[in-house]
């Protein structure tokens, strides 16, 4: 049992250090890309790498994504609170992910296209 909690504490506090990093770095740099991407990007970066282990984080990680319902909440909540804005802006919301996912996949059929014609 104790075994047990340990790991799920270190793969929980491997996966907050790397958040707190990827703040750190975020706030010190005056980045505007959100410090949880860029923390995420460091766990990313430490796994491909194998400087960290997957068995490491695995514990909390599915410990999250088995709960991830519940992190939904409060986006849910936070869209009732302004739900005037986003009907306020409902045209340019369709409309830029209407052609944003457009512009994705075209991008993405012309760059398969152009892959699988170089093994002719």
């Amino acid at each position: 049992m104790i075994n047990k909690a340990f790991f799920y504490f270190l793969s929980a506090a491997l996966i907050a250090a790397s958040l707190a990093l990827g703040n750190w770095l975020q706030e010190f740099f005056a980045l505007s890309v959100p410090g949880s991407v860029i923390g995420l990007l460091i766990l990313f970066i430490g796994l491909v790498s194998g400087i960290v282990k997957p068995h490491w984080v695995q514990p909390s990680a599915s410990l999250l994504i088995k709960y991830m319902i519940l992190l939904f909440i409060p986006i849910s909540t936070g869209l009732m609170i302004h739900y005037q804005i986003l009907i306020d802006n409902a045209l340019a919301i369709v409309v830029s992910t209407v052609l944003g996912t457009l512009f994705v996949l075209c991008i993405l059929s012309l760059t398969l296209d152009k892959l699988l014609n170089e093994d002719r």
